[in-house]
């Protein structure tokens, strides 16, 4: 079952989101860190960027740059910040020295990250008792998530009660899967009764990339057939018709699918069972494990792909292993997902090691020309903040870098549903 947004409890006429209100906050919290963004949503603009991180700490830092009017100058504070409460008034605080408080008539809504929808959010929602409860039922499928989301809305709902709130979710873009691409073939009342199934991680950046490869191209999302491929420390990759997903490597947690920097990604599950056999392993040792001591970093000792290129380039042989084998898997999903969609219009490389390891691009590319699929060296090779395209003009499928933004996402939808479309 998905769920329609909520009514919005604040229109264009009435206080907290007046006709001029144009500006919106997007907050991604962190069980110890806030990251945030103030964007002007006339032009998509930035008015200014910033970071809490180490809450609860003495070491507590604030990192804020105002970037209105063309750049700023950024400003750190340090010492204690005991709670999400304490960083977001920091944070109010900074923003009001620039002239861009919280409340300013301008703002039109708080946009939220929240990583775990599960079913019933496929959309952006005004964030409703009722919402807020069904985000704390979803706590056991996102403990290390859904947690920290729920303390920032918490919060901000407590320093602007009269503005939108909105919550944009990671999982609602592959709501759209069909059921068997969505379901694991285990006992069907099991699965329900525990909510185990396929979710899909990373949607806001799929939905974005998606989206904004069509463009690229000059077609209508409707009418082009994506594979994009989500590579950062957390990778994912995802199978788009016509601007809807049918299939994407994350599950019911983000430890499916890619080799990333710390995960595993895809395992045979018996491995489990085996190391807690064998290896007198607990629960929470295996998901020490395969969370944070595996893929790149515990194939090689690193997760920093700059880092084991050069070490490949040194002819380092566990380097050269962990990055055949981060290809190898990256190249299986290129090709299932081409088989799933049938006919593929784009593959799009996006995030930190997508948008900038011209050697992963090359790499997994490389001998899938039958499929149309091809790389120019000169094009991959430049360096660009740029969407655009790396395949050659022969090529039938075009291969293009399209850089991420989350935020702007967020706010675009979280904006579109407060005040109508957005012209950004």
């Amino acid at each position: 079952m998905t769920a329609r947004p909520a009514p919005v409890s604040a229109r264009p006429d009435e206080p907290g989101s007046a006709p001029h209100a144009t500006r919106v906050l997007v907050l991604n919290s962190g069980s110890s860190s806030v990251k945030y963004q103030l964007l002007e949503m006339r032009d998509g603009s930035r008015l200014a960027v910033g970071l809490v991180e180490r809450i609860g700490e003495e070491t507590s830092r604030l990192v804020h740059t105002p970037l209105q009017g063309g750049g700023g100058v950024r400003r750190e504070r340090s010492g204690p910040i005991a709670d999400h409460a304490a960083a977001l008034k920091a944070v109010a605080e900074e923003l009001t020295a620039d002239g861009l408080g919280l409340e300013s008539p301008e703002l039109a809504a708080i946009g939220h990250r929240v990583v775990h929808g599960g079913l019933r959010f496929s959309a952006p929602t005004v964030i409703t008792d009722e919402v807020l409860a069904e985000i704390e039922r979803l706590v056991p499928v996102a403990p290390l998530h859904n947690p920290a989301n729920l303390t920032g809305i918490r919060t901000a709902m407590e320093l602007r009660p009269d503005l939108p709130q909105v919550a944009v979710f990671d999982t609602a873009f592959h709501t759209t899967m069909p059921e068997y691409a969505a379901r694991y073939a285990i006992d069907v009342e099991t699965a329900d009764a525990h909510r185990i199934r396929r979710y899909g991680f990373h949607g806001t950046s799929h939905a974005y990339v998606s989206r904004e490869t069509a463009r690229l191209l000059g077609r209508a999302p409707e009418e082009v057939n994506v594979i994009v491929l989500h590579l950062g420390n957390g990778a994912s990759a995802s199978a788009v018709r016509g601007g809807r997903c049918v299939d994407t490597s994350m599950g019911l947690t983000p430890l499916e699918g890619l080799v990333m920097g710390t995960r595993s990604g895809d395992v045979d599950p018996a491995v489990t069972f085996h190391l807690k056999r064998v290896a007198g392993m607990s629960d929470d040792d295996v998901d020490t494990l395969l969370n944070k001591r595996s893929g790149l970093v515990g194939l090689c000792g690193d997760n920093d792909m700059r880092e084991i290129r050069r070490r490949v380039d040194e002819g380092d042989a566990r380097a050269r292993l962990a990055f055949d084998i981060y290809i190898h898997r990256l190249k299986k999903y290129i090709g299932a997902y081409y088989a799933v969609l049938g006919r593929v219009d784009a593959v799009a490389f996006t995030a930190g090691v997508g948008e900038n390891a011209a050697p992963v691009r090359e790499a997994a590319i490389a001998g899938l020309e039958e499929l149309g699929l091809a790389v120019d060296a000169g094009l991959n090779a430049v360096r660009s903040d740029e969407a655009r395209l790396i395949s050659p003009e022969y090529a039938r499928v075009a291969v293009a870098v399209v850089p991420t933004d989350e935020e702007l996402e967020i706010a675009r939808q979280s904006y579109a549903l407060v005040h109508g479309e957005v012209n950004a």
